[in-house]
């Protein structure tokens, strides 16, 4: 079992994975901070209010903090656009190269062809000499 364990973690999709998520959270923590320090004083130039994370609302004992959920959905539609942005680059790249791999290969057709001109130069340069 240990065999298997030490198999399935030493794969490379796990270790890809892995670092993936290591930089979305890297990357989440970059966007909250553009969010809270930059968009939302932005935003509350307009509203009337810099921090968005204090407008609530009450409810009888119960307190609703939408201004933080309009945060967490403006972190949400940065970090989507990003990635989006990320798999179209990536996209083009994947298909530039298999374009490039594409290329047509010689046919026997093709190789026929240069034999025969070959011989066809050889021939001449005798008939030269």
């Amino acid at each position: 079992m240990i065999k298997e364990f030490k198999e399935f973690i030493s794969r490379g999709n796990v270790m890809d994975l892995a670092v993936g998520v290591i930089m979305g959270a890297a990357f989440t923590a970059i966007v909250q901070s553009l969010v809270s320090n930059l968009i939302n004083p932005l935003i509350g130039l307009f509203l009337g209010k810099i921090d968005l994370s204090s407008l609530v609302f009450k409810v009888g004992d119960a307190t609703f903090k939408y201004g933080t959920f309009i945060e967490s959905i403006i972190n949400f539609l940065i970090i989507a656009f990003v990635v989006f942005l990320l798999v179209k680059v990536m996209n083009k790249i994947i298909k530039s190269r298999d374009e490039e791999e594409a290329e047509p290969e010689e046919t026997k057709e093709d190789e026929m062809v240069m034999y025969l001109k070959k011989i066809s130069e050889a021939l001449d340069e005798k008939k030269d000499n």
